[in-house]
């Protein structure tokens, strides 16, 4: 499904502000994994999310996803195949428009078609699919998004990020600004959707607790370099101490990393 080899991603290269955000990467997954990356700040987790949808374009090495090499493909191009939720509530849905119109741009994403309209068909899908939330949105499907709350709103994000099936989806610290009550919440949608779709996902997060209960892969990167790889059972046996005990062997935890074990 994803295959990376020797990714690098240099920051002013050959200067003496030369930084090296993701570091000689190499990893491979199968189709339907789930990927908990972590790592302190500055460790390139967002940089290989970027790298990944086309964002930004490595200084070296390879992606392929499904099957294709998409090393040199601009976002736009990727668009198709890459799912994507940010931190911030609003960055992956427009205020402006309706619910029923934010799902209709999901729908295009990808193709030329600038056409918004909901016909019968479209709106009975769209309620099927915003039910699966258990938010009540289904029945707000003409209410503009920028009546809804942060937790609402990213909900939809994340419906909207997998309503045409991609073939990989990245969650960059989706919960972050949300308060526990909603992130909760937004976990269980997404749990649910990853499940229910059979998705390749990655997350990205600093929530060690979050890294642990979700998906049946975990790496730690620091400093772009990837230190740790746990899978399946390996991770099922996981807990935040020993987590953190990994972190203390590399000489790398922070305090915000611990803080975000405690809430």
């Amino acid at each position: 499904m994803l295959k990376v080899n020797n990714l690098t991603k240099k920051f002013f290269p050959g200067t003496p502000n030369e930084l090296t955000a993701v570091d000689d990467l190499d990893l491979e997954m199968t189709d339907g994994d789930f990927l908990t990356v972590i790592g302190s700040n500055g460790a390139g987790k967002t940089t290989f999310l970027n790298l990944i949808a086309g964002t930004m374009t490595p200084t070296r090495g390879r992606i392929f996803l499904d099957g294709q090499e998409v090393t040199q493909v601009p976002e736009y191009e990727c668009a198709e195949l890459v799912g994507r939720v940010f931190q911030e509530p609003g960055r992956g849905t427009a205020s402006g428009m309706t619910v029923a119109q934010n799902l209709v741009l999901a729908l295009n994403k990808g193709h030329k078609s600038l056409r918004i309209g909901v016909n019968r068909e479209r709106r009975e899908f769209f309620k099927e699919e915003l039910g699966k939330l258990g938010l009540g949105l289904e029945n707000r499907l003409d209410e503009k998004v920028v009546h809804l709350s942060g937790g609402q709103r990213q909900a939809l994000a994340v419906l909207m990020a997998t309503l045409t099936m991609p073939k990989i989806l990245l969650l960059d610290e989706h919960t972050a600004s949300l308060d526990p009550k909603n992130a909760k919440k937004i976990l269980e949608v997404t749990k649910k959707l990853v499940s229910e779709k059979e998705l390749t996902t990655i997350m990205v997060t600093h929530d060690m607790n979050q890294a642990i209960d979700l998906g049946n892969r975990l790496i730690m990167l620091h400093r772009g370099s990837m230190i740790c790889d746990v899978e399946d059972g390996q991770k099922e046996e996981l807990t935040v101490d020993k987590l953190i005990e990994l972190f203390s062997e590399k000489d790398i935890v922070d305090d915000e990393l611990l803080l975000t074990t405690r809430q």
